[in-house]
C-alpha cells in the first residue's frame, strides 16, 4: 500500500459554475465586510458615562436630555446615561450611594450641600489646570460656594437669589397692587390679606429654609455661629421664625401643613391657583411655564426691619470619587456647562446661568420685569447662603417640627430647641 499522501486537486477556477462562483465569492465578501465592521465597532466603541441628576418634571428632563445631546454632538463617540430622581428623593439616594460607593460617574451637587457631600466628589483643581481650563467665565459667588475642604468641588451651571413668584392674575382679579421694587413686609401682609378668600390664599408658606430664612434675614436674624456652626435659638432667629410661621396660624394667609408635606409643596399650590406667592429662584421659571395658565412675574423679598435680604445659591456638576475616568468625566463636565449648554439652559428658563456672558439670554424668555427685580436684588439685597456639613438633616428637621409650629401646634421656641439637640447631638 502506498502510504505517500495524495495531494489536494488545484483549484480549478474554470470548473466551477457561475451560481458556484457567486455563491463563494459573496460569502467571502460578506465575511471580510462582518469582520471589518466589527473591528471597527471595537476601534469607535462610544464611552459611557453616567450622570446623576434631580428632574421634577418632564419639561425639565427634557432639558437634560438635550444638554446630553449637545454633549454628543460635539463628542459622538461619548454615551451619557441619565438617571434622575425627584428633589427630595435625589438627596435621600445620594446619601446611600456615597454611603456605599455606589455613586455615578458625573453627580450633581446644589451649593447648600456642597459641605455635607464634598467627600463624595473629586478635586477639580487638578484638572482645571492641566487643562487649561479658565473658570474666571463663571460668576465667582457660585465657584465660591461650590468649593469645600479647600478643593473647587463641581463646575457650575446656575446660581441666583430667592425671590418672590407671584400670580398676576389673582393680583388682578382681586383689585391688588403689584409689588414694587422695595415693597414693605405690611405691604406684603396687606396683599396677602386681600388676596385670601374661600379656598385661595394669598402666600404659600414653608418650614424649609430656602423658603422661610428670607424672610427671618430680612428681619435682622441669623441662623449660624460663624461658618460652621447652626444657632437657631438665639432670640434673634426664634422671634423671626415665630413671625413667619404666624402666617399661618395667626394672620391666616397661608394655609395650614399636613404633616407628610415635602418642599415641593409651595410650588404645587401656586400652580394650582390656590395661593397667589410662594419663594423660590429663576431656576423654576422652566418648571412654572410648562404647568401653569396664568400670567406671572418676580418680585423681591418684602424690607423687614433689616431691609430686603434675600440668599444667593446655586448648582453644578461634578466627578464622583469612584469615577474611574476623570479626564473623560472633566472632559464631560467642560461641555455641560460649557457656553452653547448655558445659553440653552438660560433661554428654556431652567437656569440663570452661571457663566456671566450668557446671563442677559435667560431674560429673554422671561416674564416682563424679572431683570430689574434681580438686578436689584443681586446688587444690594443678597447674601451667600452658607451652609454646615449636617444641612440635609437641617433641611429635614426643620420640615419634620416647623410644619407644627406654622399650624399653631407647638412653640417655635420648643421646637427650634429640639431641632437644635438633635443637630447638635
Amino acid at each position: 500500500m502506498n502510504n505517500t499522501p495524495v495531494p489536494p486537486a488545484p483549484f480549478n477556477l474554470n470548473g466551477l459554475k457561475r451560481r458556484d462562483f457567486l455563491a463563494v465569492s459573496t460569502k467571502s465578501a460578506i465575511s471580510l465586510a462582518l469582520l471589518g465592521s466589527l473591528a471597527a465597532t471595537r476601534a469607535a466603541s462610544p464611552q459611557q458615562l453616567s450622570w446623576y441628576m434631580w428632574s421634577n418634571t418632564d419639561a425639565e428632563g427634557t432639558v437634560w436630555k438635550e444638554i446630553i445631546a449637545l454633549v454628543q454632538k460635539q463628542d459622538p463617540d461619548l454615551n451619557i446615561n441619565l438617571v434622575t430622581a425627584g428633589w427630595n428623593d435625589y438627596w435621600t439616594k445620594l446619601t446611600m450611594q456615597a454611603a456605599s460607593n455606589g455613586l455615578q460617574d458625573l453627580i450633581s451637587i446644589q451649593s447648600q450641600r456642597t459641605p455635607q457631600f464634598a467627600p463624595a466628589f473629586q478635586a477639580l483643581d487638578p484638572l482645571v489646570k492641566s487643562q487649561h481650563f479658565d473658570l474666571t467665565a463663571f460668576d465667582p459667588t457660585i465657584l465660591q460656594a461650590l468649593t469645600s475642604e479647600g478643593a473647587l468641588r463641581a463646575l457650575p451651571y446656575d446660581l441666583g437669589p430667592h425671590v418672590i413668584f407671584y400670580n398676576k392674575d389673582l393680583f388682578k382679579r382681586d383689585n391688588v397692587a403689584e409689588p414694587g421694587l422695595d415693597w414693605t413686609y405690611d405691604e406684603f401682609l396687606a396683599a396677602a390679606k386681600k388676596l385670601t378668600h374661600g379656598n385661595q390664599y394669598g402666600f404659600a408658606a414653608f418650614p424649609y429654609p430656602d423658603f422661610c430664612f428670607p424672610f427671618i434675614l430680612s428681619n435682622g436674624a441669623t441662623y449660624l455661629k460663624g461658618d460652621d456652626e447652626i444657632d437657631i435659638v438665639n432670640s434673634g432667629f426664634v422671634k423671626a421664625f415665630d413671625t413667619y410661621a404666624g402666617l399661618v396660624h395667626k394672620e391666616h394667609v397661608a394655609p395650614p401643613l399636613p404633616s407628610s408635606q415635602d418642599a415641593g409643596t409651595p410650588l404645587q399650590m401656586w400652580t394650582a391657583g390656590n395661593a397667589a406667592m410662594f419663594v423660590t429662584g429663576p431656576w423654576d421659571v422652566v418648571n412654572v411655564k410648562s404647568s401653569i395658565k396664568f400670567d406671572f412675574g418676580l418680585a423681591t423679598i418684602p424690607k423687614g426691619s433689616k431691609g430686603s435680604l434675600t440668599l444667593v445659591a446655586g448648582s453644578g456638576f461634578g466627578i464622583s470619587s469612584s469615577a474611574k475616568d476623570p479626564n473623560l468625566a472633566f472632559k464631560a463636565l467642560t461641555t455641560l456647562t460649557g457656553a452653547e449648554a448655558e445659553e440653552h439652559l438660560a433661554t428654556t428658563g431652567r437656569a440663570f446661568p452661571a457663566r456671566k456672558a450668557q446671563q442677559a439670554a435667560w431674560y429673554k424668555n422671561a416674564p416682563t420685569g424679572c431683570e430689574e427685580v434681580l438686578t436689584h436684588t443681586l446688587n444690594g439685597g443678597v447674601v451667600p447662603f452658607k451652609t454646615t456639613a449636617n444641612w440635609q438633616q437641617m433641611n429635614l428637621l426643620m420640615v419634620q417640627y416647623g410644619i407644627p409650629v406654622l399650624n399653631g401646634q407647638k412653640p417655635a421656641d420648643q421646637a427650634l430647641k429640639e431641632i437644635q439637640d438633635q443637630l447638635s447631638a
